[in-house]
This record gives structure tokens, C-alpha cells and sequence, in this order.
């Protein structure tokens, strides 16, 4: 995917002052075979829609949400053509703000509506949604996708508010959280830190044939689910019946919905209670994982005993190459670690996500280091979400 979209990306630059939505729509068809579903060109790696402007602040209409849903796993460009420029916007429902038109049925069971130029976000965490970061943003969105937005988008447009309540921080669970940095340096430098990553470890070699053959999945939420299930899932059958069809080469993994708990392993210590949140990532490819629900990790975080960190299981075609267990708070992780602040409705501070090819380079580092004041900033701009 990212030649297929370079390439386009470099097309359009190369077409600037062409001043004409429809005559680079045709030019652009034909030099990639793009397939026309109504307004929308697309193929494999990538659907764009070319829309006219005098500016790149435009508020044309795009493309209706059930449109988009068809092609929200992949790159979805809103071509803006103006008289000198061709502006490239991402514009898959992670930069959404809201759904504009004809949206008042709106729900998470009703897809209704479509978004104007004026819904897409023009940045993402101080990154400029622009033709040289596409790819960047979104190896952002491919860790939420469209059913990760859906509720959110269904807030903004409608006021209906998803479940959750936005976790309330008093004087005790405050001494707390700001003494969590401080209990996971002390939990890193136990013997317990080591048992915790044996248990783990111990899964994914017994899980091993199966979770390679896992890694070949596509869809990079429901790959990270089989396998995160495979090395710490509680419901033996469920686990079974995963790795009999993986064995069996069926055509893919039964349905299954994972629990929203803050992580998939909890373990008790003397001293610790302990959530590790398990995450895949195959190395060679551009994505980001989940991270955590900021309201979750601080409510956690708020018990005098918690610890929270990930178990990462990184993977090349054929191997598995390392496994890892680190604190939320090591170092590297937490400058990775961004936070997706316009997920923050009234009953939430947001989400928190991690960029993926910092964890490539922790997955092989072994690194536990914790920056302690770094961390408590951290817990301080999180809290005042």
C-alpha cells in the first residue's frame, strides 16, 4: 500500500494548476485503473474523492458515512483541486468531526449522513493532515477504525452520548496516581517483573505455530484480538476452538468480541496488583496500536497497589522476534504515546494510542527505564483532559 499511495500522492503533486476537478479525476483513473463507484475512485490500497475549490477550505460535500464505511480500511483522500494547488486531506472517519448532512437518524445502528470538506480535521495531534503525512495518520486510524469512531461521530453530530462516565479524581485517588511511576520502577526492579513476563512468554511458545498462522490475518483489529486471546483469553473452549480453526486452515477465526477491561492479564503479586495489556505488532507494517481509555488507566491507576503495563509480541513473516514487558510509563512508550483528545466527549477524556515504529525499536531493546518526573507531567496532562 504505501508505493500504491505514493505514487497517486505524487501524480496529483505533479498535476498542480490543473484547475480542473474532473479532467485530473480522468488522468488519475486511467494512469492507476481506478474503479468509479459514483463519486469515488478506488482500488485495492487506497479511494479518493476530487472535489473543486477556490481554497482548500472547502465545504463541498464529500461522501455519504455508509460510502465511507466501504472504504474506511483504507487510505480515503479528499482531492481538494483549486486554481494553483492540489491539496491531498485524509479524510477516514478518525478525521471526522461530525457528520453534516441529512444526519438527524444517526445512530450506531442507523449509518446515516454524509461530511463536507468543513468536518475534516486540517490536524491530528500537531500533525498536519496534508499529502506528505498521510501515512502517518493513517497508521493512526488503522488502530481505531470505523467502528472505534462510530460512537464518537454519533455524540458530535447528534448530542447522543455514548455509555461511560468520565472518571472523577479526588484528594486520595490523585496521591495515588501521581505514586504510580514511582510503584512501576518498584515492580520493574522485582523478581515479580520477571515471573510476570515468564507466564507470558510461556504462552506465546506454547501458542507459537498458531499465532503465525494468526499473523497472516488482514484486518489488523481482528488479528490483534485472535492472538492477544491465544496468550492471555480466560475462556479455555473459546481459546480451543481459536486454535483448532487456525490448525484447520478454515477460512477465518469464529466470532468472538473481547471484554473491555482496562487489560488482558491480571495478575496478583504481594505487593502489586497488576492489568498487562497484550499487543501484537508485525514489524513490517505501518500501524500503530491501541494504547488505553484515559478514564479507565486513571481509575486503575488510583488503587495503592496497581501496576499497568504491555506485553508486546513483535512479529515478522515466518517468526516471532522478541517479546517484551514495559511499564506504561517507560520512557520511550510514553513520548510515543499520543493522545486523541477529540475522542474526549462529555463523558470522556479520550483515548491514548501508540505510534508504531517506536515500538518496533522497544520490542528489541529490552529497555524498562522509567523517566519519573516525565511520567507524573504526563498523569497531570492526562488528569486535566
Amino acid at each position: 500500500m504505501p508505493d500504491a499511495l505514493q505514487a497517486l500522492l505524487d501524480f496529483i503533486g505533479r498535476h498542480d494548476g490543473i484547475g480542473d476537478k474532473m479532467q485530473l479525476a480522468r488522468l488519475a483513473a486511467d494512469e492507476f485503473k481506478l474503479i468509479k463507484d459514483r463519486a469515488v475512485y478506488c482500488c485495492a490500497d487506497y479511494a479518493v474523492r476530487f472535489s473543486a475549490s477556490e481554497t482548500v477550505n472547502f465545504g463541498n460535500t464529500v461522501a455519504s458515512l455508509s460510502r465511507l464505511q466501504k472504504y474506511d480500511d483504507r487510505p480515503f483522500i479528499a482531492c481538494v483541486v483549486t486554481p494553483q494547488r492540489n491539496h491531498c486531506l485524509l479524510a477516514n472517519t478518525t478525521f471526522l468531526k461530525k457528520v453534516s448532512h441529512s444526519s438527524q437518524a444517526l445512530r450506531e445502528n442507523n449509518i446515516r449522513g454524509s461530511f463536507n470538506g468543513s468536518d475534516i480535521v486540517r490536524e491530528l495531534e500537531g500533525i498536519e493532515n496534508c499529502a506528505a503525512n498521510i501515512q502517518r495518520l493513517f497508521a493512526i486510524h488503522a488502530g481505531v477504525g470505523f467502528e472505534g469512531n462510530l460512537p464518537r461521530l454519533v455524540e458530535a453530530t447528534n448530542g447522543i452520548s455514548p455509555t461511560g462516565v468520565k472518571f472523577a479524581i479526588d484528594a486520595s485517588s490523585w496521591t495515588n496516581i501521581l505514586a504510580a511511576p514511582a510503584r512501576a520502577i518498584r515492580f520493574a526492579a522485582s523478581a515479580h517483573a520477571a515471573t510476570l513476563k515468564a507466564e507470558l512468554d510461556a504462552q506465546v511458545e506454547k501458542y507459537r505455530a498458531e499465532i503465525l498462522v494468526a499473523a497472516l490475518i488482514e484486518n489488523v483489529n481482528v488479528r490483534g484480538r485472535v492472538i492477544e486471546y491465544l496468550i492471555a483469553g480466560e475462556d479455555e473452549a473459546l481459546r480451543q476452538n481459536l486454535v483448532s480453526a487456525l490448525r484447520n486452515g478454515r477460512s477465518g477465526p469464529p466470532a468472538f468480541k473481547t471484554g473491555n477491561a482496562l487489560g488482558d492479564y491480571s495478575r496478583r503479586f504481594e505487593a502489586f496488583d497488576t492489568e498487562t495489556d497484550v499487543k501484537t505488532k508485525v514489524l513490517i507494517l505501518n500501524s500503530n496500536p491501541k494504547a488505553y481509555n484515559l478514564d479507565k488507566v486513571l481509575e486503575f491507576l488510583a488503587r495503592d497497589r496497581s501496576v499497568f503495563g504491555f506485553y508486546f509480541v513483535g512479529i515478522d513473516p515466518g517468526r516471532i522476534v522478541a517479546t517484551t514487558l514495559v511499564s506504561m510509563f517507560q520512557q520511550d512508550l510514553l513520548r510515543a504515546t499520543l493522545l486523541l483528545r477529540h475522542w474526549a466527549g462529555r463523558n470522556s477524556r479520550g483515548v491514548a494510542q501508540f505510534e508504531g515504529t517506536a515500538i518496533n525499536d522497544l520490542i528489541e531493546s529490552d529497555d524498562t527505564r522509567i523517566d519519573e518526573a516525565a511520567a507524573i507531567a504526563f498523569l497531570e496532562r492526562v488528569a486535566n483532559l
